[in-house]
């Protein structure tokens, strides 16, 4: 088939043959064009005029397309002979709609005499071609059976160049429906039915074959029926040179095996421009960008924020390789329920109190001085001690001690800084995580010297807020392939390619990579974050409600000590938790807070008080 010759699918696709796939198909015209989606047996097929389709595999026939469908088709057939004349054997030979030497022996009649040399054939006998044959140097002829009286029989050799009026005649051998479709010579035929009860009228049996093809941009191999009303010209010659891209996501390159790695990328769509990081290499990731993929794998990874005073706080994805070196900073609490969430998993919590609170008697709210240290002890549940007399409460206050307890509601407003034991020691990353529970507010003492500009030096106080474990690509641009840096595949959604590019070095020999381990990442991640790890916290509780009837405002104790008074036990206790090794073990599960408090009205935060006042330098650093 010439190049430019456009043909409708049905039947280039009936002409191919498997030894000669694949082929290049190009889209002319048709029904299924300008974008058009048409779902057929499940799947979605799309062709545009100009549209370039391979074609990879045509598997067998799926339904016949039968042009006079009333009736059922089992049982079997008999190929009904052509109506038209022809006036010589050789014309006949060539115009039958089939290969000759393929589907002999067929038969055939003359409606005149013939005769050959002494021996005369009268009209209307049925001769059977058993075969041609073409002597060199002499006219060809066909070697036909002649069916006589009596079960005699002979043979006689016609010459091509016989005239007269030839017909075919009906052959008394049957077929079945898969016989006819497995057979390219019979598809080309007409049959009727054995069972002319079923049909006498022709049947024109064409296969319809399942087509396995690819396009461009396309992820899924397309499978649609050669049926479809669409011209479509072969253009594989010209073509051959044309890659068809097949697009991946960042997750489905995850997918790959590692064979694939490393490899040269064609970005084909970029970051969509509300992304998640804020870092130096993604401004570059736009569309016909190539990039080297270096590897796939896991990384563990925490979250680091900014102090919120600063005017932009700012968020970092930071690796565990991080080289630097950090030392704990004391965290502050604006309420006692922060720090019953810091106690749950730092047993033993120490902290100090950084602004006087006045004691509310109707509310139960103690006196708190600046510079008192307290450790939490346990949360239990107690009644609020309202409506007490003053006599009551100088008795409990003469049998306090250098030690006492005392009971915090929390819902509380108060203001405390953690005590740190180790606030001089120097910790690695990933030290930190085996030894200590997240949330943890850290300074950088040493910067990580593998990075240009370590980007967290400088900051007063930051704040790990959580570890995970994230599926990662260490990718680099084809210019600099030692500059390496991850993708968080869960976080960026970015279509690529898998290009033949070369490497962008010479073979055996890989540049030393070097990886970013520090990545700013916007709010936007930070929010999804917590949002995904806090999708079923209960906010903080809130203060009794106060009888707003009553005129008298809330009564303050005479004096500032506090009550020893000893409130009955609930019989459940809340769980002390054991601090997890986040990023020593990568089991990161530091992300969901604990769960809510009981309920707000009667619920006290018992800590046990130490009367002395240390030095303010002390608890903080």
């Amino acid at each position: 088939m010439a190049d430019t010759t456009a043909l409708p699918l049905q039947q280039l696709i009936a002409s191919l043959d498997e030894t000669c796939l694949p082929k290049i198909l190009q889209v002319c015209s048709g029904v299924y064009f300008q974008g058009s989606i048409y779902e057929l047996s499940g799947s979605e097929v799309c062709f545009s005029t100009g549209d370039l389709v391979k074609v990879i595999v045509t598997s067998g026939f799926v339904v016949p397309l039968i042009i006079y469908t009333c009736c059922c088709l089992s049982g079997l057939f008999k190929v009904v002979p052509e109506e038209l004349p022809y006036n010589t054997v050789e014309e006949m030979l060539k115009l039958r709609p089939v290969g000759l030497e393929s589907c002999l022996p067929f038969t055939f009649s003359s409606r005149t005499k013939m005769t050959f040399g002494n021996f005369t054939l009268g009209s209307g006998r049925a001769l059977t071609v058993l075969s041609t044959e073409q002597p060199e140097g002499k006219e060809g002829h066909v070697r036909c059976h002649i069916q006589g009286q009596q079960e005699a029989s002979a043979e006689v050799c016609i010459p091509f160049s016989t005239r007269g009026e030839f017909y075919e005649r009906e052959s008394e051998e049957c077929f079945t429906l898969q016989e006819i479709m497995s057979s390219s010579c019979l598809r080309s035929r007409k049959f009727r039915f054995i069972n002319k009860t079923k049909s006498e009228k022709p049947l024109i049996l064409t296969p319809v074959y399942q087509v396995h093809a690819i396009m461009s941009l396309r992820k899924n191999i397309l499978r649609f029926p050669s049926s479809l009303e669409v011209d479509v010209i072969d253009v594989t010659n010209l073509c051959k040179d044309v890659d068809f891209i097949t697009p991946f996501s960042l997750t489905e390159v995850l997918s790959q095996p590692d064979e694939s790695f490393p490899a040269v990328v064609e970005i084909l769509e970029s970051p969509e421009s509300r992304s998640m990081f804020k870092c130096s290499w993604l401004p570059d990731l736009i569309k016909d960008t190539h990039l080297v993929f270096h590897r796939k794998g896991t990384s563990a990874l925490v979250l680091i924020s900014s102090l919120k005073s600063r005017k932009v706080q700012q968020y970092f994805l930071v690796s565990e390789q991080y080289g630097g070196k950090f030392r704990r900073r004391p965290r502050e609490f604006n309420s006692v329920y922060e720090m019953y969430v810091a106690s749950i998993n730092v047993p033993g919590l120490k902290v100090s109190v950084t602004r006087n609170c006045e004691e509310i008697e109707e509310e139960g709210l103690p006196a708190l001085s600046v510079g008192e240290q307290l450790e939490v002890i346990r949360c239990e549940r107690m009644e609020l001690p309202c409506g007490k007399d003053d006599d009551e409460d100088d008795k409990k206050e003469a049998v306090q001690e250098s030690k006492e307890e005392i009971y915090l509601p929390l819902y509380m407003q108060a203001h405390f800084v953690e005590v740190l034991a180790d606030s001089k020691k120097k910790y690695r990353l990933k030290e930190l995580g085996t030894k200590f529970s997240l949330p943890l507010d850290v300074k950088v003492m040493t910067r990580d010297a593998e990075l240009e500009n370590d980007p967290l030096v400088g900051f007063p106080c930051l704040r790990i807020e959580g570890a995970m474990v994230e599926p990662t690509i260490q990718a680099s641009f084809t210019n600099s392939p030692d500059q390496c840096f991850e993708i968080p595949t869960q976080w960026l959604n970015m279509s690529v390619s898998f290009t033949k590019e070369p490497l962008p070095w010479l073979a055996g020999q890989p540049p030393k990579r070097r990886v970013d381990s520090v990545t700013e990442v916007t709010d936007i991640f930070f929010y999804e974050f917590r949002k995904q790890g806090n999708s079923d916290d209960a906010p903080p509780p809130r203060p009794p409600k106060r009888n707003l009837s009553s005129s008298t405002a809330p009564k303050k104790s005479k004096s500032s000590k506090k009550s020893s008074s000893k409130p009955e036990k609930s019989k459940h206790r809340l769980d002390k938790s054991i601090p997890t090794k986040e990023l020593g073990e990568l089991t990161l599960n530091s992300k969901r807070r604990p769960p809510a408090p009981p309920p707000p009205v009667s619920t006290y935060f018992h800590e046990m008080h130490t009367s002395h006042r240390s030095d303010s330098s002390d608890s903080t650093m």
